[in-house]
């Protein structure tokens, strides 16, 4: 579906070309996927590994990750996330309430990983739908996991039930690399975001995109909402 994007500037890789041998798609099934080394993956947990496996098949120095459901609306440069020779990283501080159970898991999970101190509540939100790291960050916290636990570090990873790679990248850069990660603490998120699952009609579009400040640069609508792109693609082009 996406080969027709691939040009001289862009390179598009499946799925298959940078996971291990022994992960393979469930025949027949969009539900799941084949471990031969761990229990069957979950989609969820698959996209996490991706992600982090992105570090080990590029040479940029900055990976960027982009939500599906996000639209530029504004020219954007990299060099725009970059302070002083430091890559910007999303960090909301004190806004994770432990009465979240999931993120709850998310954070006790990459505690233990980590052997970090527990997390205190409220607690730092490193999750978002345009989040840059740094790749050799990435292969730094792969080396960890592997000296902590002896095996592979997408063995150790592929085995644990709940966790979430944007804290775990978080807490790593902040408990273990601190200062030598090259990072800078960013809590401004550049973009207008509609998280409900309820539908919007046309109206509620328009007065949800008049909100759209001059700094920002993304519009994201959740998928979940379960809104057609078509509805409103022609209203986020008038905006660019």
């Amino acid at each position: 579906m996406f080969k027709e994007l691939g040009d001289h500037t862009t390179e598009i890789l499946a799925v298959e070309d940078i996971l291990p041998w022994w992960i393979q798609r469930i025949p027949f099934s969009h539900q799941g996927w084949i471990s031969l080394k761990t229990l069957p993956l979950r989609n969820w947990i698959l996209q996490q590994l991706v992600k982090l496996s992105v570090a080990e098949v590029i040479s940029e120095d900055i990976i960027g990750f982009v939500d599906s459901d996000v639209a530029f609306v504004r020219p954007f440069d990299y060099q725009n996330f970059i302070q002083a020779g430091q890559v910007r990283l999303y960090r909301e501080s004190n806004s994770i309430p432990g009465a979240w159970k999931t993120h709850r898991r998310w954070y006790e999970a990459a505690a233990k990983l980590l052997d970090c101190p527990p997390v205190h509540y409220p607690a730092p939100n490193f999750i978002g739908d345009l989040v840059t790291w740094k790749r050799h960050n990435v292969l730094k916290l792969k080396q960890y996991l592997e000296f902590r636990f002896s095996k592979s570090w997408i063995e150790t990873l592929a085995s644990t039930l709940h966790w979430s790679e944007y804290i775990l990248y978080g807490l790593f850069v902040e408990h273990i690399l601190e200062e030598q990660a090259g990072h800078y603490y960013d809590e401004f998120y550049p973009g207008l975001q509609y998280f409900s699952t309820k539908p919007m009609s046309e109206q509620e579009i328009r007065s949800f995109l008049a909100d759209i400040q001059p700094q920002h640069i993304t519009v994201m609508i959740s998928a979940k909402a379960g809104i057609p792109v078509q509805k409103y693609e022609k209203l986020l082009r008038e905006i660019y």
